[in-house]
């Protein structure tokens, strides 16, 4: 049999995808050069946003008229949205998913492939290594706990052991890759002093994840960086790693969705903008030559264009090299859609979306 994986989403869904078809490769398949010769099918889904679910909707969609030609071809769905389909108790999401889909042979839970599987890497230069899935956050606006579940942290050895095969394989840059890797390790039990961070004036969790960078960079990597990161566990002590060892990339991506301490606050982020705008400032006064990216969500409900603007005079403050901005839409099971309107028109989300990337995406 001939297999084609298509992956929506993030880095950590391209590194599922890895893994998914190492498990392929196992069973005696090959890959097929074009999705339309394929007899066996996955595709890899994300659900953060409502655009990329619906890219992933039209390709089902299309699917269905080469399952008519062919019909030993088997169509699995996995990633992001079998991930809440599964953890929807109440069962309708998945109901949903089998009645619209009917073309469907599988829908697959990504944990089935797990962190042991070794990922078949097409990139002989960059590796992706995970070293944690899920999230224990719970910003309103965000489907990941719902469609990852809980933070689970990789084994610290484990990481350690892969990293180091990496290298001996010729490997040059690896990127570590959670949902949070700033609270790595907080579920672990370690001998390894804990660090804790403060945020909003509270004692945050413990997390491995300054040691685990520490030590992965001395191994020798020409780069080694990370994503993604919440800004209320980025800790003094991950700064003075960054700072002591040159191969970390000087490019950090830093999320920070909104300008605004209000908006912040229904969102559930941890932090307010003068201490993110503080952390920005320890960042460029101890790493020089650092470069920050963001994520910014526009239009999210009730947002007023004078907490907008405050968004702007942030970035303009943090001198953002590049931002990952959307547009607010509601995702299922989030506290944001069940509790608050969404009021906000499309044609104000896209004039909010356009004057920043006008600022920050197309400055030059």
């Amino acid at each position: 049999m001939k297999y084609f994986i298509q992956t929506f989403g993030c880095a950590t869904n391209t590194a599922d995808s890895q893994r998914l078809e190492a498990v392929l490769k196992s069973k005696g398949m090959t890959l097929a050069k074009k999705i339309e010769t394929a007899d066996y099918i996955v595709i890899n889904t994300c659900a953060v946003r409502e655009s990329a679910e619906n890219r992933a909707y039209g390709l089902l969609n299309n699917l269905e008229r080469l399952k008519i030609k062919n019909c030993k071809l088997k169509i699995i769905v996995t990633g992001c949205l079998v991930g809440m389909a599964v953890k929807d108790v109440s069962g309708k999401f998945m109901k949903r998913l089998q009645t619209k889909f009917p073309m469907v042979d599988e829908f697959l839970p990504i944990e089935d492939v797990g962190f042991t599987t070794v990922p078949l890497r097409s990139d002989k230069h960059h590796a992706l290594v995970p070293i944690s899935n899920g999230c224990n956050n719970f910003c309103t606006y965000c489907v990941v706990p719902f469609a990852r579940g809980r933070e689970v942290s990789r084994n610290y050895k484990e990481i350690i052991e892969e990293c180091r095969s990496l290298y001996g394989q010729g490997y040059r840059w690896v990127t570590l890759l959670g949902q949070n890797v700033n609270s790595y390790g907080a579920d672990l039990k370690s001998d390894l002093t804990p660090v804790f961070v403060k945020s909003m004036g509270k004692n945050r969790i413990p997390t491995l994840f300054p040691h685990l960078l520490r030590e992965v960079a001395k191994m020798g990597f020409e780069k080694v960086d990370f994503m993604s990161s919440n800004p209320w566990d980025f800790s003094p002590e991950l700064i003075d790693v960054i700072a002591e060892n040159k191969n970390i990339s000087r490019e950090i991506h830093l999320p920070v969705q909104s300008g605004d301490d209000k908006i912040l606050k229904r969102m559930n982020r941890w932090y307010t903008r003068t201490e993110y705008l503080e952390l920005v400032r320890n960042l460029e006064f101890n790493v020089k030559d650092v470069k920050l990216s963001t994520d910014i969500i526009v239009g999210f409900p009730g947002e007023t264009k004078e907490q907008f603007q405050n968004t702007v005079k942030l970035c303009k403050e943090a001198g953002f090299f590049k931002a990952y901005i959307s547009e607010y839409s509601p995702r299922p099971m989030t506290v944001a859609k069940k509790i608050y309107k969404d009021n906000i028109s499309p044609k104000e989300k896209k004039r909010r979306w356009l004057m920043l990337e006008k600022l920050i995406n197309q400055h030059e």
